[in-house]
């Protein structure tokens, strides 16, 4: 299975806060855009670095680059401008984007092998949920889901790239994610009976893959399983793509539909996988096996990223 030609892969990478460098402050305690302590030029650029030298990682290790990566936790267009201007995307791979209304400004994006992938069309889905005070009523935003409609060779494939609310403060953000992937699993449901087109979902769930909402979404309201998660089979064999603490999580995830598993597809599933290569991880030996972060808290480390990236092969059918 060396052969570079035999495969393609599909990527999911939280990159952990790739914004843009900070105008610098006139006062030491000023606000910053970025939400992040002194995020200046430097920094900006190493981090670019690094997340391009996690791609030359995958190539050197794969043999072969995603055609299709979604991406979390970037601030806007420009640092993926500049990103895919780095070896070893040499500017082959184009960006599908919009700015979100997130309150920090945190977006999803799609970066794509141009040729490859043709975008035929594609929006974000935005969710807002009203807050109630004793005064007036106001809305709470969250980053949007990124849905493409693409094209690789002949067939048409649905992409959504997420990332969900996340587990905090008891949780409160629970009802949000149940709302949004109940919204998610109608669109994909009647993406699937409508049409016979492939899915793909990848992001960061901020679940488990064996927590309810994220095992019961493959099946439909008939409880036939019409989506695959290979996440679950990685996460009991505890591969993990980040942590909280002690505990290994794997909340980056790819769902795909059963045409992947369809012997008559162009592109047929091999195998899931963390990338979770030696050098994207800590290099103390307190913690060993984890991703080595841009930030612990407050405290620039200079890392990759709190997440590993994940990949999906896909054996070509030729």
């Amino acid at each position: 299975m060396g052969n570079k030609d035999e495969k393609e892969l599909i990527a999911f990478y939280n990159v952990e806060n790739l914004f843009s460098p900070d105008a610098p402050s006139i006062h030491k305690l000023d606000p910053t855009a970025s939400g992040l302590n002194n995020w200046d030029e430097r920094k900006y650029q190493n981090k670019l670095f690094k997340i391009a030298q996690v791609f030359q990682l995958i190539l050197e290790s794969e043999e072969s680059l995603p055609m299709l990566i979604g991406i979390s936790e970037v601030q806007g267009k420009k640092p993926l401008e500049e990103l895919v201007k780095l070896d070893p995307f040499n500017s082959n791979y184009g960006i599908v984007h919009y700015e979100s209304m997130d309150e920090r400004g945190v977006d999803v994006a799609l970066l794509y092998d141009k040729s490859k992938i043709e975008i035929i069309s594609s929006e974000p889905i935005s969710y807002l949920f009203a807050v109630e005070n004793e005064h007036s009523e106001y809305y709470d935003t969250t980053r949007d889901v990124l849905f493409s409609k693409v094209k690789y060779l002949n067939v048409i494939m649905n992409v959504f790239v997420l990332h969900l609310p996340s587990k905090r403060e008891k949780d409160v953000n629970k009802p949000k994610r149940e709302y949004i992937l109940k919204d998610l699993h109608k669109k994909v449901s009647e993406l699937i009976s409508s049409t016979g087109e492939a899915v793909i979902m990848c992001g960061d769930f901020n679940e488990n893959p064996d927590e309810e909402m994220i095992a019961n979404f493959i099946y439909d309201n008939d409880f036939n399983k019409i989506l695959v998660n290979p996440s679950a089979e990685l996460f009991k064999n505890e591969k993990f793509s980040t942590f909280h603490y002690k505990s290994g999580l794997l909340f980056d995830q790819m769902i795909l539909s059963n045409n992947f598993f369809n012997s008559n597809y162009p592109l047929l599933f091999k195998e899931a996988k963390v990338f979770n290569h030696e050098k994207l991880s800590n290099w103390d030996k307190n913690f060993a096996g984890r991703p080595f972060r841009t930030y612990a808290g407050s405290r620039y480390l200079g890392g990759y990223s709190d997440h590993f990236p994940i990949l999906t092969v896909l054996l070509k059918n030729q």
